[in-house]
C-alpha cells in the first residue's frame, strides 16, 4: 500500500495520550499539538475525559461513534503508545476504519519468543486487512516541512533535503541533537524499529519518489529481505545517493543487535559487497556518516574524480596528499599554463603543484585569486581549502572569500579549518552558508571519495540483467544430484562434479578410480585422494598423498588408504604443473542468498583470508572490475618481472560459478580448492572440487 497518508496525514489519533509528564504518550501529544502540525488530532485514553483542554476518547471506536460523519479512512493515522499486550486487539478492532499505524510500544520480537509470536500475529493482521504499520518498538517519525513530530523525540529540526531512516530511535535523537550545530536539515526522520512490515526496502521505495529528499541516510542493524533490498537499492541509487551506517561487524555486536531489535546482522564482508553492487555509499563510523550526509546535502553538483587542494601549511598539504592513497579520487595534475598563472601572484617560495601551498602568511587575496584560477579548470570537480590559523592568518576574511566563491561556482568546495577557538566562529559561518567543513584532512578526502564513487555508479546506465536459467543444463545437474541422494550421499563424487564443471566450461583434472587403475593410461607422478561425502577436508584427515613417483609406491599408498579409510572410494589424479592456487566457492547467505567467494587458495586459505566477494547476477565487465580492484589484483599487474595472469579466463570461470549458484539453488555448498592458474598460456585447471547436496 502507498505510504503517502502515513507520512502526510491530514488527521491523527494518539492512542495512549497522557497528561502525565514523562509518559511517552504525553510527549507525543505535546509534539503534535504544540509544534505547528495543521491537521486534525484526536486523543485516546480511557483514563481521561480531557487532556490539554481537548476531549479525550476512551477508544478509537468511540471517535467514530461520536462523529458519525467520519467515514472509514477519515482518520489517516493512529499512533499507539500503549502496553504491547493491548496493541494487536486495538489495531484489529479498527482495521476497517484506519489503515495506517505507528506502533511505538516495545515488547515484541526484541524480547524473545513470546514477543516474536505476538509480532507474527500483528503481521498477519496487517496483511489480512491491508494495513501499513511502522514499528513496533520505534521512536515514530518527523516531517519538518509539515511541522509534524509524530515521535517522542523533542523539538523540530529545520526542513531540508536529508531523509534519515534509523533502526535505533536513540541514534535518531542523537543526530537531531547534532543537527543544528552541524547545519544538517531534514526532509524526514523515520524510526523503523523492528521493521515488522515497513523496513529499509519500503522506505527506499517511498523516499525515491519524495521530491524533498536529495540524500537518504540509513542506520541499519539488520537487513530483512536481502534479495529485494539489493534490487530496490540498485534502482534507487540511480536516482539519488543512499548512505548507510551498518552495525554488526563482529559476533558480539550481532548478539547485541539481536537483543535490541531482533534483527539479523549478516556477514560484514558480504554486506560490503552487496552495498558496492547496489551503489550504496557505506559509512564506516558515525562521524563519516554525518560527514557524507552533510557533503551531499550541501553540494550543488556531484564530484568527478579530480580534486584540487589549496593550503596555507605545507605539513597539512603533505598529510592530505597521503589521504588520497587507495582512493578512487585523485589530486589533479596542473598544467604549465595553470602553474604560470599562479606564479603571477604567489610568492616564489609557494608550491604551484597540487596541493597548492599559499604559505603561512597567506591573506584572503591569495585564496581568492587561487580559487579563480582553479575554477577555470573544467576537469577539477572538487576543491578542498585547508587552513591552519597561524599568527598572521585573517581567518574571518578567508572564510568570507570562500563563501563568495561557493556562491558563484558549480564545483564542490569544502574546507578543513584546523584548530579550536581561533576557527570556531568561522566554521559555524561556513556551515550556515552551506559549506561542509571537516575536522581533519582525511575525513574530507574520504567523504568526497564516497560521493564520487556513487556518481561513477550512477553513470552506468544499465542494471545487470537477470540471469537466464539454462533449463537443459539444470535438468542434467538435478539428475546427477538425485542419483547421489538416492544413495544417501551428502556430496557428489569428483567425477560427478567434473561433469557439472564441464557444463559451465570449467576445466578439471583427469581422475581414475584406484580400484581399476591398471586399466588406465597415465604417467607419474600422481596424487591419491579419498573421494568421499564424509571426508571433505582431505589434507586435515590424511586423505591426500601427493607426488607418488611409481607403481610400487602407488600400490603401497592405496593399501595404506584402505586401512585408514575402510570401505571408502579413492581416485588417482596426475600431478598438475605448479602454478598459483586460487579458491572459488558459493556461500549460501541466509539474508542475501548465494554469494561467490574467490581469492588465494591452497592450504593457507583460512590463514591469509585473501578473498573477495561477488553477488550474482554479474557480467564479465563487473567480474573483471572486481578482480582488478580485489585482493588478488597483483596477479594482473606483472609485478617483479613476472608475466600477467589471464584475467579474462579467471573472470569467465567466476561467471560460470555465478550461473551455477543461480541455476541450482539445491546445492548446499560448493568449493573449488585449488584452481591452478598459469601465466604461460596454459589453461587453468580445477584440481579439487566439492559439491555438497
Amino acid at each position: 500500500m502507498s505510504l503517502d497518508k502515513l507520512f502526510n496525514p491530514k488527521s491523527i489519533a494518539i492512542v495512549g495520550a497522557s497528561s502525565e509528564e514523562g509518559k511517552i504518550g504525553n510527549v507525543i501529544a505535546k509534539n503534535i499539538l504544540e509544534l505547528g502540525y495543521g491537521g486534525e488530532v484526536y486523543l485516546v485514553n480511557p483514563k481521561y475525559s480531557e487532556i490539554f483542554g481537548k476531549k479525550c476518547y476512551k477508544s478509537l471506536g468511540e471517535i467514530f461513534e461520536d462523529k458519525p460523519a467520519l467515514s472509514a479512512g477519515m482518520i489517516d493515522l493512529a499512533i499507539l503508545a500503549i502496553p504491547a499486550k493491548f496493541v494487536n486487539q486495538e489495531i484489529l478492532n479498527n482495521s476497517k476504519n484506519i489503515k495506517n499505524y505507528v506502533v511505538i510500544s516495545a515488547g515484541f520480537s526484541e524480547i524473545g519468543e513470546e514477543g516474536k509470536k505476538q509480532e507474527e500475529e500483528l503481521k498477519k493482521i496487517a496483511k489480512e486487512n491491508e494495513l501499513n504499520i511502522l514499528g513496533p518498538n520505534c521512536l515514530g517519525f518527523i516531517i519538518p516541512s509539515l511541522k509534524l513530530n509524530a515521535s517522542f523525540a523533542g523539538g523540530m529540526p529545520e526542513a531540508g533535503n536529508i531523509s534519515f531512516v534509523s533502526q535505533s530511535g536513540a541514534l535518531a535523537v542523537a543526530l537531531m541533537d547534532s543537527a543544528k550545530k552541524e547545519g544538517i536539515k531534514f526532509s524526514s526522520i523515520v524510526s523503523i524499529g523492528n521493521k515488522m512490515e515497513i523496513g529499509e526496502v519500503e522506505m527506499l521505495e517511498f523516499l525515491a519518489q519524495d521530491e524533498n529528499t536529495k540524500v537518504i541516510g540509513m542506520y541499519l542493524e539488520g537487513i530483512k529481505d536481502g534479495e529485494k533490498f539489493i534490487e530496490m537499492a540498485e534502482n534507487v541509487s540511480r536516482l539519488k545517493p543512499i548512505v548507510i551506517l551498518k552495525a554488526g561487524k563482529n559476533e558480539k555486536t550481532q548478539q547485541a543487535i539481536a537483543s535490541h531489535t531482533g534483527a539479523l546482522a549478516g556477514d560484514d564482508e558480504i554486506v560490503s559487497a552487496v552495498f558496492e553492487k547496489a551503489g550504496i555509499i557505506r559509512a564506516n563510523n558515525l562521524e563519516e556518516f554525518f560527514n557524507l550526509l552533510k557533503l551531499i546535502s550541501f553540494s550543488r553538483t556531484v564530484p568527478n574524480q579530480k580534486v584540487a587542494v589549496i593550503t596555507n601549511a605545507g605539513g597539512a598539504g603533505v598529510l592530505i596528499s597521503d589521504a588520497f592513497n587507495g582512493k578512487k579520487i585523485k589530486l589533479a595534475e596542473l598544467n604549465e599554463e595553470t602553474k604560470n598563472k599562479l606564479r603571477e601572484f604567489l610568492p616564489a617560495e609557494s608550491s604551484v603543484e597540487n596541493p597548492i601551498d599559499l604559505l603561512g602568511d597567506a591573506r584572503a587575496d591569495r585564496y581568492e585569486k587561487t580559487l579563480e584560477v582553479i575554477s577555470e579548470i573544467e576537469e577539477i570537480g572538487s576543491i578542498i581549502c585547508l587552513l591552519t590559523p597561524q599568527q598572521q592568518t585573517p581567518v574571518e576574511e578567508i572564510a568570507e572569500e570562500i563563501i563568495k566563491f561557493k556562491n558563484k561556482t558549480n564545483k564542490i568546495i569544502v574546507t578543513v579549518f584546523l584548530g579550536g577557538e581561533k576557527v570556531e566562529k568561522e566554521i559555524l559561518k561556513l556551515k550556515q552558508n552551506g559549506i561542509c567543513n571537516f575536522n581533519f584532512p582525511d575525513l574530507a578526502v574520504r567523504a568526497i571519495d564516497g560521493y564520487s564513487q556513487w556518481n561513477e555508479f550512477r553513470k552506468i546506465k544499465t542494471k545487470t540483467k537477470t540471469q537466464m536459467i539454462n533449463e537443459k543444463r539444470r535438468s542434467i545437474i538435478l539428475e546427477i544430484i538425485q542419483s547421489a541422494k538416492s544413495q544417501n550421499r551428502q556430496a557428489l563424487y569428483f567425477e560427478e562434479s567434473a561433469k557439472i564443471m564441464a557444463l559451465y566450461g570449467i576445466n578439471t583434472t583427469k581422475s581414475f578410480e584406484a580400484e581399476n587403475y591398471q586399466k588406465e593410461n597415465f604417467s607419474y607422478p600422481v596424487a591419491l585422494k579419498i573421494d568421499s561425502d564424509k571426508i571433505l577436508h582431505k589434507t586435515d584427515k590424511a586423505g591426500l598423498i601427493l607426488n607418488i613417483e611409481d607403481e610400487k609406491k602407488l600400490e603401497e599408498n592405496i593399501a595404506k588408504m584402505k586401512r585408514n579409510f575402510p570401505g571408502s572410494r579413492f581416485i588417482i589424479q596426475p600431478m598438475a604443473q605448479k602454478g598459483t592456487e586460487l579458491i572459488m566457492g558459493i556461500k549460501k547467505d541466509e539474508i542475501f542468498g548465494p554469494v561467490i567467494i574467490y581469492g588465494l587458495g591452497g592450504i593457507y586459505t583460512e590463514v591469509f583470508r585473501m578473498v573477495d566477494y561477488l553477488i550474482p547476477p554479474f557480467n564479465l565487465k563487473q567480474t573483471e572490475e572486481s578482480l582488478m580492484n580485489g585482493k588478488i589484483r597483483f596477479l594482473f599487474s606483472g609485478m617483479r618481472g613476472q608475466k600477467k595472469y589471464n584475467m579474462e579466463e579467471i573472470a569467465k570461470i567466476l561467471l560460470g560459478i555465478g550461473s551455477l549458484a543461480l541455476e541450482i539453488p539445491e546445492i548446499g555448498g560448493f568449493d573449488i580448492n585449488p584452481l591452478i592458474v598459469y601465466n604461460n598460456n596454459q589453461e587453468a585447471i580445477v584440481v579439487d572440487v566439492k559439491i555438497i547436496i
